[in-house]
C-alpha cells in the first residue's frame, strides 16, 4: 500500500514561528510535481514536538484538500502517552488521510510487551492504516523485530518505518512479517541498500530538497536494479549525511530556505543552522543538484 519515496515534510514557518500556509501549499505542489509517492505531515521532520493539535489538524486538512487525489497523505499521530495517542488517532481517522505514522512512545522506555499493547490500543482506535515508527535514537526504546512481527498481525497495521540503520534488520523484518506488510526505511543514508534488501520504500528527509532524485532512486532500488539505484544514490550520499550536521530538521529547513521554498522560521528549542556548517551543506546541495 505504501511504497516508493515518501517525504517527511517540514512544517514551514514565518520568522516569528507562526505557520506559513502559503509555503505549505508550495511545498505540496513541489512534491506532487516531482513524483513523490507520499507526504508525511506532522512527523519528526515536521516538528511534531512543538506543533499543537489544532495546527496539526489544519496542516493535515489542507494537505488532504490540496493533494489527496494525487499523492498519499500520512499524518503523524504518535505521542508519549497511549491514551493521548489513541485520542489523536481517533480524530485524525476522521480526516481523509491515507494512513497514520505512530512513533513508539518516547521517554517512558516501555518493555516490548508495553509497546505491543500500545499499538494494540492504537489499532483498535484507528479507522485508517497504521504505520508504527521505530527510531531508538530519539525515543530511547527499540521496537525489536520480534515485537514488530507481533504488531504486524494487528488489524490495520500495514507497514513499519524502521530507522535503525542496519540492513540485517531490514532482512529480518521482511522475513518475519506477513506477506504484503511493508518495511519502510527511516534512514536516508542506508535507504538504497534497504530497498535492495526488500524494503518497499523510504520515509525521507532528503526528499524534501531533491524529491525527483529520491523517487527515481527508490523506484530503481525497489525494482532490484542495483547498479542503477547505486548510481542514482551516489550524488545524494553527502546530502544524506549533511542534512544531519545538526539535529533534524535544522539543516533541511535551512536548505529549503536557501532554495527559496520556505522562510527560515523554526521553533525553539530548535535554532537555525550554525554558520560553521553552511558551506559544507551548500556543497552537498550543489552536488545533489538542488542548487546551481
Amino acid at each position: 500500500m505504501f511504497t516508493g519515496s515518501l517525504v517527511a515534510l517540514v512544517t514551514p514557518m514565518h520568522a516569528d514561528g507562526s505557520l506559513d500556509f502559503a509555503a505549505w501549499s508550495r511545498l505540496i505542489d513541489f512534491h506532487v510535481g516531482s513524483g513523490t509517492q507520499g507526504i508525511v505531515v506532522g512527523g519528526t521532520t515536521g516538528e511534531s514536538a512543538t506543533i499543537t493539535d489544532a495546527e496539526l489538524r489544519e496542516l493535515v486538512s489542507r494537505a488532504c484538500a490540496q493533494a489527496r487525489s494525487r499523492v498519499q497523505i500520512i499524518a503523524g499521530a504518535g505521542t508519549s502517552s497511549t491514551a493521548a495517542t489513541v485520542e489523536r488517532v481517533r480524530w485524525l481517522s476522521e480526516l481523509p488521510v491515507d494512513g497514520l505514522l505512530v512513533v513508539t512512545p518516547a521517554y517512558n522506555r516501555p518493555t516490548q510487551e508495553g509497546l505491543y499493547r500500545h499499538y494494540e490500543a492504537v489499532a483498535r482506535a484507528a479507522r485508517v492504516p497504521v504505520i508504527p515508527y521505530n527510531v531508538p535514537s530519539r525515543t530511547a526504546v527499540d521496537l525489536l523485530p520480534e515485537t514488530t512481527a507481533r504488531v504486524a498481525q494487528l488489524p490495520g497495521v500495514v507497514a513499519v518505518k524502521e530507522a535503525v540503520a542496519q540492513i540485517d534488520r531490514v532482512r529480518q523484518l521482511c522475513a518475519m512479517c506477513p506477506p504484503g506488510f511493508a518495511v519502510l526505511s527511516g534512514d536516508d543514508a542506508t535507504a538504497c541498500e534497504a530497498m535492495l534488501a526488500g524494503a518497499r520504500g523510504v520515509i525521507s528527509v532528503t526528499a524534501n530538497v531533491v524529491p525527483a532524485a529520491m523517487s527515481a532512486m527508490s523506484a530503481a532500488a525497489i525494482a532490484g536494479e542495483r547498479e542503477r539505484a547505486k548510481a542514482l544514490d551516489e550524488p545524494l550520499s553527502a546530502l544524506h549525511r549533511d542534512l544531519f550536521l545538526e539535529p533534524n530538521p535544522i539543516p533541511v529547513k535551512w536548505a529549503l530556505a536557501r532554495m527559496g521554498l520556505i522562510e527560515s522560521g523554526i521553533r525553539l528549542p530548535l535554532t537555525e543552522l550554525s554558520q560553521t556548517h553552511h558551506e559544507k551543506l551548500l556543497a552537498s546541495l550543489r552536488r545533489a543538484g538542488a542548487l546551481s
